[in-house]
């Protein structure tokens, strides 16, 4: 008798297990990947913050910056590819009352119901690196795109992204469908198949309305890419947009203000065009050249640290409160970037 109780307690441990790492199977919550904690809903006072990750090795300071924000509740990451790594990594940067991996890689699953939900409960939504063209595939005009937008306008939990998943984060976002674009090919020629940009129609990120990202930037060499996004989005929809870039291993977090610093042990960057002084040249089959007199684009660069570097006004962009960091003219002559 004894031996058979031992059992059913093995056995229902053994299902609690299971349910935790498999809860979409156990807990029917779909494309959940596992979850560590508690599966139910906790209420906690948040701050909004946007992180803006360039990818490769991720950033602690920068998780537990969104950490703090959430006040301790409820964490979700999603993603269209990969693993639940990024739970227990999580779980162990702050004290968090539970850490889930949704894999959402259908627009079925992305108008689920019980994911959307999951989403709008999260007090801290990370969106992974992966294939930013699978993110407007599936999640675009879906009810996981309003749970998104619901965190970043109503809520206001912090929302990060690293890699494609920092892509997605600007209102004006580079999709990357038919293949990764090259800083060379965009600059030889900015109306290429693969320059494919999309204007405010995803995600509505507080102070990033008129914003393209960009990441793995240095590492990647993509600031010649970038500064074509800039040229099209002024030629094709009179917009004066800026750029935020974030190489790897770096962060940018903005704060509910609009205030951002820099953590990591690589550089950001903040691209400012002048809206009165277009592309010369920015038409298919041409190199671009964005000349002006070698003041085409006010670029601030702030190397960030593990404690966080620097400080730019992302709410407005103004130049005067820019400080730790450096400003630089970029430029481009038949399709050759200078600085």
């Amino acid at each position: 008798m004894l031996k058979a109780l031992f059992v059913v307690f093995l056995s229902t441990q053994s299902l609690l297990s299971y349910a935790a790492l498999h809860p979409d199977t156990i807990n029917h919550r779909p494309a959940s990947l596992g979850i560590i904690g508690d599966t139910a809903d906790v209420k906690a006072p948040t701050q909004a913050g946007i992180v803006m990750m360039g990818g490769g090795k991720d950033v602690d300071a920068a998780f537990k910056w969104m950490i703090n924000r959430s006040g301790g509740g409820d964490v979700v990451v999603i993603r269209a590819s990969g693993t639940a790594a990024y739970n227990p990594y999580i779980n162990e940067l702050g004290k968090v009352n539970s850490v889930e991996t949704l894999k959402i890689d259908s627009r079925q699953l992305a108008n689920n119901d019980t994911v959307a939900s999951i989403i709008r409960n999260a007090e801290m939504l990370f969106i992974a690196g992966g294939d930013q063209s699978n993110y407007m595939k599936y999640w675009k005009g879906t009810k996981t795109m309003d749970a998104i937008n619901y965190l970043l306008n109503t809520k206001h939990a912090p929302v990060g992204g690293t890699s494609a998943g920092c892509a997605i984060l600007g209102g004006i976002y580079y999709s990357g469908e038919g293949g990764s674009l090259t800083a060379d090919s965009a600059l030889a020629n900015p109306y290429g198949k693969l320059v494919t940009l999309y204007n405010n129609d995803f995600l509505h990120a507080l102070f990033l309305r008129n914003v393209i990202t960009d990441q793995h930037y240095v590492t990647r060499s993509r600031q010649g890419r970038h500064v074509v996004f800039l040229s099209r989005i002024d030629k094709d929809w009179h917009i004066a947009a800026k750029g935020i870039a974030a190489d790897e291993r770096t962060a940018v977090c903005t704060d509910d203000k609009g205030q951002a610093v820099v953590f990591g042990s690589s550089k950001a960057y903040f691209l400012l065009p002048d809206p009165k002084k277009s592309a010369e040249v920015c038409a298919s089959n041409k190199p671009l050249t964005w000349n002006q007199n070698h003041q085409a684009i006010k670029v601030y660069e702030i190397q960030g640290s593990e404690t966080g570097s620097g400080h730019f006004d992302i709410a407005g962009f103004n130049i005067n409160k820019a400080n730790g960091g450096t400003w630089q003219w970029w430029w481009v002559d038949g399709g050759k970037l200078s600085h």
